[in-house]
């Protein structure tokens, strides 16, 4: 891509890779939510003003979602808020207990992305983690992220979250990455834009095959390590 040097040894523009977690390691999160709605007999609607109002730009800064992701309000806390703003059909009330377990219970990984993690790091970029924690519905496979990323940032962790500038500064001072050098990979504009402001090269995830495709073009080495089966599938 034009514009920016290419490391001649390498022949790459980046040296290191940060993804997100839920919607890009795992399966897009729009199929288990519906299928929580659904099972819980929750109104959709208040489910999308509830996120709207606590997650959307205009939130404000101390909302509920805020404060989960940055540790500030406890998770048992966080559940009696979300149950008591959601409702449903029947009328009943949400059961407020574990809310967010069962909410992310049918989140499943996403192997290709996976996959394409390892690849690059095979191919001689640094990876590493930066997520938004939803407290324990955001089951994060501890031992599997240790093994395959070189550095894991999780909001609740350090008391920051995206898009804030400053836990992008914390990935990156971990990684040793300058953020010129850095693509970050998420399914979420602002989180996107957030890094953008620094120079990180934002890239939105839609699907394992067009980031692959996006992030080969920033490695060559990456796009000799895709296959026509990873090509296409």
């Amino acid at each position: 891509m034009s514009g920016r040097e290419v490391d001649a040894a390498a022949g790459r523009e980046i040296d290191a890779v940060l993804f997100d977690f839920g919607g890009v390691l795992t399966v897009p999160m729009r199929g288990p939510i519906q299928a929580w709605l659904s099972a819980e007999d929750i109104v959709p609607a208040s489910f999308t003003a509830t996120l709207k109002a606590w997650l959307g730009r205009d939130a404000r800064a101390d909302s509920p979602i805020h404060r989960l992701e940055t540790g500030a309000l406890p998770e048992a806390d966080f559940d009696v808020l979300f149950a008591a703003a959601l409702s449903t059909r029947s009328g009943a009330p949400v059961d407020s207990d574990g809310l967010l377990r069962r909410m992310f219970a049918g989140a499943r990984e996403e192997p290709a992305m996976w996959e394409l993690a390892a690849d690059l790091r095979d191919a001689g970029v640094t990876v590493g983690l930066l997520s938004n924690s939803w407290g324990s519905g955001t089951a994060y496979p501890r031992d599997r992220l240790a093994e395959l990323f070189s550095t894991v940032v999780i909001s609740e962790e350090v008391g920051l979250r995206k898009p804030d500038a400053e836990i992008y500064r914390v990935a990156l001072d971990r990684l040793g990455a300058a953020a010129a050098r850095t693509a970050f990979v998420d399914d979420a504009q602002p989180n996107l834009d957030g890094a953008r402001a620094l120079g990180i090269v934002g890239i939105l995830h839609t699907d394992p095959g067009t980031t692959r495709a996006a992030l080969a073009d920033l490695v060559p080495a990456l796009a000799r390590r895709t296959s026509p089966q990873k090509e296409f599938s």
